[in-house]
């Protein structure tokens, strides 16, 4: 039996004065529902993504929803110095970066025999490589402040075997891996580098890049009977960011009801 999705959560100040930069936020995924709930929570926010009309739009609609108005940049995150730019953007913007949201990830379906070498190299650029640049690009302002938290954006994909899946699991398990070595190193200065590690996530356009019949599947499997709402893993994104997870770094936190 499916459950229903529970109230939309009001914003009680969990990341009051604080500043956001959110990679992939256009749309309607995580990436926007993640500037949405930080917005909502008190922060301002700055929004990057590679289509800029969607980019655009999203910036209009998070000030219309939320009141608050965003700054936003352009950013192809497999382009080192696209990166470096959105990055000191966002610090331009707001004078520091608090909380890097890493969301920006690339999907899709084949199967290993029939995958080329274009399609693994894409998604692990996309998905990983493109989380370690970001990473690398704002660790180093955290660090001199000695304050900061980044939230990666993972998968239950990373621990558990799904057809179809090896280059977007081996991506999200670098995720993981890449989580916990940077949390260490950041430790000593301050900084908290943690994951969600959502299992479904249903937005408008997650059909459209799955093979017909795999999402009523993997709903099945979700104890509620149901896709997460995108705003519900934002909310575990932006209580990783706040200071309530102050004592948490190097965690991969699920987010999910999938048991197999």
């Amino acid at each position: 039996m499916k459950a229903a999705a529970p109230p939309y959560p009001p914003g009680r100040g969990l990341l009051a004065g604080k500043t956001v930069l959110v990679t992939a936020a256009a749309g309607t995924g995580i990436g926007y529902a993640a500037a949405r709930r930080c917005a909502e929570e008190g922060a301002s926010v700055f929004l990057s993504d590679l289509h800029e009309r969607r980019l655009r739009e999203a910036a209009e609609r998070l000030e219309k929803e939320t009141g608050v108005r965003p700054g936003y940049r352009l950013c192809d995150v497999t382009v080192q110095a696209q990166v470096d730019a959105l990055v000191a953007a966002a610090i331009e913007s707001w004078g520091h970066v608090d909380v890097l949201v890493n969301n920006a990830g690339l999907g899709g379906y084949a199967k290993i025999v029939d995958m080329t070498d274009e399609q693994w190299s894409k998604v692990l650029d996309v998905t990983l490589t493109a989380t370690f640049r970001t990473t690398r690009a704002v660790l180093p302002h955290m660090l001199a402040r000695r304050s900061g938290a980044i939230v990666n954006n993972a998968s239950v994909l990373g621990w558990r075997a799904q057809e179809g899946q090896a280059h977007y699991a081996a991506a999200k398990a670098g995720v993981m891996a890449l989580t916990r070595c940077a949390a260490m190193e950041a430790a000593p200065h301050g900084v908290r580098v943690n994951a969600v590690s959502p299992s479904l996530a249903t937005h408008e356009f997650l059909a459209k890049v799955t093979p017909p019949g795999l999402l009523e599947q993997l709903t099945a499997r979700e104890a509620f009977g149901r896709g997460a709402e995108p705003w519900e893993v934002a909310n575990v994104i932006v209580f990783l960011a706040s200071d309530l997870a102050s004592y948490m770094t190097g965690e991969c936190v699920p987010v999910s009801s999938q048991h197999p």
